[in-house]
């Protein structure tokens, strides 16, 4: 049992890569009905939207005094409580499973509804079993977060905290200049925050980098963003531009109980007509971005609902302006960060936090947070509700000065013992420098998010180009030996090529070998060596070259 058609499909996928053929899904209630019906139907996936209109359809029926096992996923959400009374109101022989990263208990609990059933335990029964995200990240099964409070670190000259303060108004919240503030910031820092420069491989194509959702508070508040993504966006070259996608449906209370995510409902005949309308032109933006022809009329949203988060899957979005939607259940591997300019707490944070921290490769290593409000306090308590008390210290990256104080030490101890120009000798020290490099790799990689890096490299770009040569040209070798050989590279020789952007062999690359090779022979003044007038410059990033 899921509340969306998204996580119908998402769920259907994932029985399907454990067993062709193992589940049932269904598009109406009619072919429910045929489902339940068909004893050899074994395990059926079904939207509680169809089951409900089937029990209301069918006061009687044989397939109430069956024995079914009902397994609710997401049990957290509200109508869970309303559709477990439904149930066990109408089947006579069940047992019912609910499955949550979330739950409800007491401190997070709401103020409406049946006061029965507010709490996972008073719907569902006593825990049978505890994994929390402590545990999750310790085996590895999903990537701590990195949180910057842009309203409370210390920024750079370039930005000043109030200009993107919090203030706790929603006048001055949605303020033009706040929000100018703000998008500004996240189109100078995407790059950065969502690793652009860094490429890898996913589903059979080549891509670089991740993408976001932007988290607003209302959808007055994604109007204004999307306008304002769109303004200051117009005079770019369309190659330049980030590709935004917006959504977002009627709501009675978007933004319940300060912080906590109100449900998703995806009802657009009752937004007021300038939201439809908004809405409309967006999604006219987006069918000339994609080719595609969705607007907002019921079944046409749906597929818009769908089309967006496939393409969020397939990183060929680089940001989605959200209210609730996409916030919870929803997982994009390549989703890393997120833009929060909502008031979260409680189970609505983590949710929420969660979109970004699903495991992909070397390159994503955490799942990033950037808040425009003064989220601590309220991140540090769902922790310790969802944690324990020891659970900061496990689900948050570092400060910046401690991994910075690791990388000093290991650059300075790559500078003393493999000096440049100087030749690595041994299988032995080869193995320790591919070791050694490989975690300034990984620290560089989680470095490169924070703002203070800029300018504190230490090693000079040169410097680093030279050194990961001489890393790749080791991969190189160790490759044709283990190919030769199996049993020559032994298990503890690892190599962080996902790290290594590699170059594209165009005319910029091929020109700055040739300078390369001048610069070295000393012939820059015996020869002329002409750039056509019409080349680019060389590219800043020319990491994962190698000189032969």
């Amino acid at each position: 049992m899921v509340d969306r058609k998204d996580l119908d499909y998402q769920t259907m996928r994932e029985y399907e890569r454990f067993e062709k053929g193992a589940a049932n899904s269904n598009t109406s209630t009619a072919v429910l009905q045929r489902q339940l019906e068909d004893p050899n139907a074994r395990i059926i996936i079904t939207t509680i939207q169809k089951l409900s209109r089937f029990v209301a359809a069918n006061r009687k029926h044989d397939v109430y005094n069956d024995h079914v096992v009902v397994i609710f996923d997401e049990c957290h959400r509200s109508q869970f409580g309303d559709m477990h009374a439904e149930i066990t109101r109408v089947f006579k022989r069940y047992h019912l499973f609910g499955f949550t990263g979330t739950p409800i208990f007491a401190e997070n609990s709401g103020t409406g509804g049946d006061p029965r059933r507010r709490t996972t335990q008073q719907a569902f029964g006593d825990k049978l079993h505890t994994y929390t995200i402590v545990d999750a990240i310790n085996d590895k099964n999903v990537l701590p977060f990195r949180i910057d409070y842009i309203n409370t670190i210390k920024a750079g000259t370039w930005i000043k905290d109030k200009q993107v303060s919090a203030i706790d108004t929603e006048r001055a919240l949605l303020a033009p200049e706040r929000i100018a503030q703000i998008v500004g910031y996240i189109r100078e820092h995407f790059d950065q925050k969502t690793k652009r420069s860094s490429s890898y491989r996913h589903d059979g194509k080549r891509l670089t980098g991740f993408n976001s959702l932007l988290a607003t508070a209302s959808i007055d508040a994604a109007k204004r963003y999307y306008a304002e993504f769109s303004r200051q966006q117009q005079s770019l070259p369309e190659a330049q531009r980030l590709k935004i996608g917006l959504i977002y449906s009627f709501a009675a209370n978007e933004d319940e109980e300060g912080g906590l995510l109100g449900e998703e409902e995806f009802e657009t005949d009752q937004l007021d007509q300038g939201s439809r309308d908004f809405l409309e032109g967006a999604i006219r933006d987006y069918n000339a971005l994609f080719n595609t022809s969705f607007d907002t009329s019921a079944d046409k949203f749906q597929n818009y609902y769908k089309d967006l988060s496939q393409r969020l899957k397939k990183r060929e979005l680089d940001l989605v302006i959200v209210v609730n939607m996409f916030l919870t259940g929803f997982d994009a591997t390549t989703l890393n960060t997120l833009w929060a300019d909502k008031n979260l707490k409680a189970h609505g944070l983590i949710q929420a936090y969660s979109r970004t921290n699903r495991i992909l490769n070397s390159v994503k290593t955490y799942g990033n947070i950037v808040s425009f409000r003064n989220l601590e306090k309220e991140t540090n308590d769902a922790l310790a509700l969802f944690g324990n008390k020891d659970a900061k210290g496990i689900v948050l990256l570092k400060p910046y000065a401690e991994y910075y104080g690791e990388y000093e030490k290991r650059v300075a101890e790559l500078l003393g013992t493999y000096p440049l120009g100087q030749p690595i000798i041994g299988e032995a020290a080869q193995k320790a420098f591919i070791k050694l490099f490989g975690s300034i790799l990984r620290l560089r990689n989680i470095l490169t998010a924070f703002d203070d890096f800029a300018g504190n490299e230490i090693l000079s770009q040169r410097e680093f180009q030279d050194y990961q040569s001489l890393y790749l040209n080791l991969y190189a070798e160790f490759r044709s030996v283990s190919d030769a050989d199996k049993e020559a590279i032994n298990d503890d020789v690892v190599f962080e090529i996902e790290l290594i952007k590699q170059v594209e062999i165009n005319v910029d690359y091929i020109l700055l070998l040739v300078e390369r090779y001048l610069s070295s022979k000393g012939t820059g003044d015996d020869m002329k060596f002409w750039r056509p007038s019409s080349a680019p410059s060389i590219p800043a990033h020319r990491s994962g070259t190698r000189r032969t």
